[in-house]
């Protein structure tokens, strides 16, 4: 049967005008995911504005998303390896913001100001998914100066949301609310809402956060997820 010249004489003695052309029976996806779609656009015009794109990886250590954030590990819900080889990959990330974090801290001899941003999924636990964990697309930038630069971050959520076509405010849209995060600057920190439900936040990051990555310039920051909008 691995003979290519006996399908052909098979052919041959039925006759190929004899057989029936049909479509297989098969389940595809016809069109490109409605997500990924949108990650690609968002991706193109938040470069297009400026910003270098980094791919990060998805796990890291407990205490890049808890004690380096100034959070508790307790109250984060991560998903935590068994059986790690390494302190660096303990649980799967539930934030970006880590990630690109180490990547200015690596790249502190480039000149500045250093845009960062990443669109990729953060994984939660949730009792109540299949697997009792879910992933979440998001987007985080971070902006990275001799000055916090809060109006870069700003003027890019302002754009992104453009883009998706929300308006300031009013039901259908989107607005900023003061708010505490143990990971921003007191009093210069917001939670970004669409449609009255928090989707993110924004805000310029906490000196005790830079030291813990070892960075020494302020940075201004905004994550969000982009799951609503598709």
């Amino acid at each position: 049967m691995d003979d290519p010249s006996f399908e052909n004489n098979v052919a041959i003695a039925y006759g190929y005008n004899n057989i029936r052309k049909s479509m297989p029976a098969t389940t595809h996806i016809g069109r490109q995911y409605p997500l990924n779609k949108l990650t690609e656009q968002l991706r193109e015009q938040v470069a297009q504005a400026g910003f270098t794109e980094a791919l990060t990886f998805s796990l890291c250590s407990r205490d890049d998303i808890s004690t380096k954030l100034g959070k508790k590990i307790e109250l984060i819900p991560a998903v935590h390896i068994s059986n790690p080889k390494t302190l660096e990959f303990q649980v799967g990330r539930t934030t970006l913001i880590p990630g690109l974090l180490k990547t200015l801290a690596a790249n502190k001899k480039m000149p500045l100001p250093m845009k960062l941003f990443e669109i990729s999924d953060v994984i939660l636990a949730d009792e109540e998914a299949e697997v009792n964990a879910r992933n979440e697309r998001r987007i985080c930038a971070v902006n990275c100066n001799r000055n916090a630069g809060f109006e870069v971050v700003h003027g890019l959520l302002d754009r992104v949301m453009q883009l998706l076509e929300v308006p300031w405010k009013g039901n259908a849209g989107y607005c900023l609310e003061a708010t505490d995060d143990a990971s921003f600057f007191p009093g210069r920190c917001a939670a970004i809402l669409y449609r009255g439900s928090r989707i993110g936040t924004i805000g310029v990051l906490h000196p005790a956060v830079l030291q813990a990555f070892e960075l020494t310039n302020p940075c201004s920051l905004m994550e969000f997820t982009i799951e609503p909008f598709v």
